[in-house]
């Protein structure tokens, strides 16, 4: 079974919240430095599910989804 690893820039991050809406499986608000910011739950995952389209869905594309 392929691996996928969830790479985010998280200083490009606009605090938006699209991943979140649709992948709350596996995204979060988290506080950095005053700001919220999205991060991922797991940053490995098995099954790709709806991580692409939380990436699909940044509006700074910093989300990337990568085969291990």
């Amino acid at each position: 079974m392929a691996k996928y690893k969830i790479q985010q820039k998280q200083e490009d991050c606009i605090g938006c919240g699209a991943c979140v809406s649709v992948c709350p499986q596996n995204w979060k608000m988290v506080d950095v430095k005053g700001e919220q910011k999205s991060s991922p739950i797991k940053a490995e995952v098995d099954e790709i599910g709806c991580n692409q389209e939380a990436a699909d869905s940044c509006p700074v594309e910093c989300i990337k989804i990568k085969k291990c």
